[in-house]
């Protein structure tokens, strides 16, 4: 202990306890998908705490898929349940994974595709009206069921600056 600088040791020690206490401004959670298949009874729910209901925030759908995925596109029923409620409201959403050509809109390592895309029509921010803990659940609608290649999906919820 004696060949520490007492200098760095104090540093070290603010910036870990500094760090430690920051909230992160991001919510983002992944469910894999039993046999890389999306069975439409399969409804991932996520839920995440709202503190501040003057912010706006961007959501997304976090989506891995393999190359063999047949669609340009997924459709979706997007239902959002707010604090202490039983039942949430519901939205049909076409997230676009493709352009018209066919080249992927997301990040692709050899045959795995990774997209984070907008869950919000045309992007818009998103605002809370109540403080408290919300579900989102997220089922497909495509007509083929299950759908194939599909390895993950998840939201990804990140306040706005």
């Amino acid at each position: 202990m004696n060949n520490i600088n007492p200098l760095f040791f104090a540093t070290f020690i603010a910036v870990s306890l500094f760090t430690s206490c920051m909230q992160s401004d991001v919510y983002e959670k992944n469910v894999a998908l039993p046999s890389t298949k999306w069975n439409e009874s399969n409804k991932p729910s996520f839920t995440f705490d709202i503190t501040d209901t003057v912010a706006s925030y961007t959501m997304s759908l976090t989506m891995r898929h393999t190359d063999a995925y047949s669609y340009s596109n997924i459709w979706l029923n997007v239902t959002t349940t707010p604090p202490n409620e039983k039942t949430g409201s519901t939205v049909k959403i076409e997230v676009p994974l493709a352009q018209p050509d066919g080249k992927w809109l997301g990040r692709g390592m050899n045959e795995i595709w990774e997209h984070r895309m907008p869950l919000s029509r045309n992007g818009e921010a998103i605002y809370f009206k109540k403080k408290g803990v919300y579900t989102i659940q997220l089922e497909q609608i495509m007509r083929v069921n299950p759908l194939p290649e599909v390895m993950s999906v998840g939201v990804r919820l990140e306040k706005n600056k």
